[in-house]
């Protein structure tokens, strides 16, 4: 009996260091070259300190990433769990459909699609065919990376909303400027966020899935024309 929970324990270990290594901003696929906004809000004075950081990242995952990205991440999982590709097409497209611009939508097929090449690099055949196919987000990329590894969907989208806010925060340190303790500390508030959201993310029905911010959409429409950039959105 004990070899066998030690095994458990072993794999359990496993599944956790896959997810971590998912989240690791040294994952090759260009997250941090995008702000999602953020350096429009910065610039027009929305966000300019840590109290204003927490709240628009706080905000987002409240109305934005928890509304939208994070129910969906939900399905998608669990259609590459029934190995249903339509279902994966369909929520892909709802997904991409529902970014409001033009950068937002480039963004997510950008890094959905890295992540799928690295994902067939590691074995995941699936993986494949999408690097030839401009259907696809980082949460179809993101669903089948924690299918194949066995991570459960609470995991799933706790990871999801913290790499989301990860990068969020290294933005802003170096947009605002804001010192790393004060982003740190940031993100130890906004952490404290996630679960809640990751739960009413769960209890949403289809047909309430959207996301609910106008400013970040301004914002990334705005920064189709800033002058000075940065980042890519």
């Amino acid at each position: 009996m004990p070899a066998v929970a030690i095994i458990m324990v072993d794999r359990a270990e496993a599944r956790t260091l896959r997810l971590w290594q998912l989240l690791s901003p040294t994952l090759p696929v260009g997250a941090y070259a995008y702000s999602a906004g953020l350096e429009t809000a910065i610039e027009q004075g929305w966000v300019g300190d840590e109290t204003a950081l927490v709240d628009w990242v706080v905000g987002q995952l409240q109305s934005g990433i928890g509304a939208l990205d994070l129910p969906v991440l939900a399905r998608l999982q669990a259609a590459w769990q029934r190995d249903d590709r339509t279902a994966v097409d369909v929520w892909t497209r709802r997904l991409l459909a529902s970014r409001e611009t033009a950068e937002l939508r480039a963004e997510d097929i950008h890094i959905g699609r890295a992540l799928m090449r690295l994902l067939g690099e590691f074995g995941i055949s699936e993986a494949l065919a999408f690097d030839r196919n401009g259907d696809v987000s980082w949460a179809t990329a993101f669903a089948l990376a924690t299918t194949r590894w066995s991570i459960d969907m609470d995991q799933a989208a706790l990871g999801y909303a913290w790499a989301w806010s990860e990068n969020q925060v290294a933005a802003a340190v170096k947009l605002i400027p804001l010192g790393q303790s004060a982003g740190q500390r940031a993100l130890l508030r906004i952490a404290d966020t996630i679960p809640e959201a990751v739960e009413a993310a769960h209890a949403l029905e289809d047909e309430s899935i959207g996301a609910t911010t106008p400013g970040v959409s301004l914002a990334s429409g705005w920064h189709e024309v800033q002058y000075s950039r940065l980042f890519r959105s």
